[in-house]
């Protein structure tokens, strides 16, 4: 759903108060939290989407990788997850068994158990997970705690959503995009385990909203400023030659419309630069800002647990809550 109409159904739902609710005193959290004690809170999320590539089982390990990646930008661990399934009733029942092994395959590997599901029919297949995992509430990483000073890391390239409407318009093949599929496919599970160890102070995923609209989320949660540096923006091969023609998805359009505005210079930002900053992306990299004397630790840490450690940006005080791209 388009961020705009979403935040305007959000307005009109009754708050929650509930002490225990961590949450729900923190903007734009990734996932729900739930504290049952003073060192152990539930953290709980659920993702699911249409397919974006052809194969069934790689579809299945993107969207599980894509669920429990909310789970991980909070600094929490998978413990137990839920198969979420609308399939068509046209469609042979060996293309939805492939799908859930693809799914448990990368359940397996965040070490999560799957312990059911639910399935309807569908006029087109959907799939993905509803995420349960653990957390220390004295070590939760958020949206909120970006500080002036601080450098924006991100782990993955961006682009995949640019890569996916060109296959879905069959001017690329699978093949050609299989280092994006290969970062889709990649939990975010060793990148949360080092931000925990070097102490990061916010961290949010890159998912639908794109960069564009998640990184504006945490620094209006954190009531600061964001520059990002355009030439330091990282895309997966063939991303800015798709966008070029026009292969840009819908979401980026209605992602410039509800974001854009926020952007303080954005009369001077190049169209190719707004597609890469708006464009929605599955199963993206944590975006991490990080005390810049633990910039150093952080990165090679991420590099030694082969995870990317693009610097893109920073955290500033003026113009809270906006962006300038620099």
């Amino acid at each position: 759903m388009a961020p705009g109409p979403l935040a305007q159904v959000l307005r009109q739902l009754p708050t929650v108060a509930d002490d225990n609710l961590l949450t729900a005193a923190i903007p734009f959290a990734d996932a729900g939290v739930y504290k049952i004690a003073e060192d152990c809170a539930l953290v709980q999320s659920v993702d699911f989407f249409t397919p974006i590539v052809d194969d069934p089982g790689t579809y299945g390990r993107i969207a599980a990788a894509n669920a429990l990646s909310d789970i991980y930008a909070m600094g929490g661990r998978p413990l137990t997850v839920m198969n979420l399934v609308g399939f068509p009733a046209c469609l042979e029942h060996e293309v939805l068994v492939a799908i859930l092994k693809g799914g448990a395959e990368k359940v397996h590997e965040a070490g999560a158990v799957i312990v059911g599901g639910h399935t309807v029919e569908d006029d087109e297949p959907k799939y993905g997970l509803a995420v349960t995992g653990l957390v220390d509430p004295r070590k939760l990483v958020t949206t909120a705690g970006a500080e002036p000073g601080d450098v924006l890391v991100l782990t993955k390239p961006l682009g995949t959503g640019i890569l996916a409407t060109a296959l879905k318009g069959e001017v690329i093949e699978e093949i050609q995009m299989q280092e994006a599929i290969r970062g889709m496919q990649a939990l975010n599970r060793d990148a949360s385990q080092v931000m925990l160890e070097v102490g990061v102070h916010a961290c949010t995923d890159i998912t639908g909203f794109g960069l564009l609209g998640h990184a504006l989320e945490m620094a209006e949660a954190s009531r600061v400023g964001i520059e990002i540096t355009a030439s330091a923006l990282h895309v997966y091969p063939q991303v800015l030659e798709m966008a070029a023609i026009g292969l840009v998805p819908a979401g980026s359009y209605r992602n410039r419309e509800h974001y854009l505005p926020r952007v303080v210079n954005r009369a001077e930002v190049g169209v190719e630069i707004v597609d890469i900053l708006a464009d929605p992306q599955t199963s993206g990299g944590l975006l991490m800002a990080v005390a810049a004397d633990r910039l150093e630790r952080l990165v090679k840490l991420l590099e030694a647990a082969g995870c990317d450690a693009f610097e893109i940006g920073r955290i500033v005080a003026e113009h809270p809550g906006l962006m300038v791209v620099k």
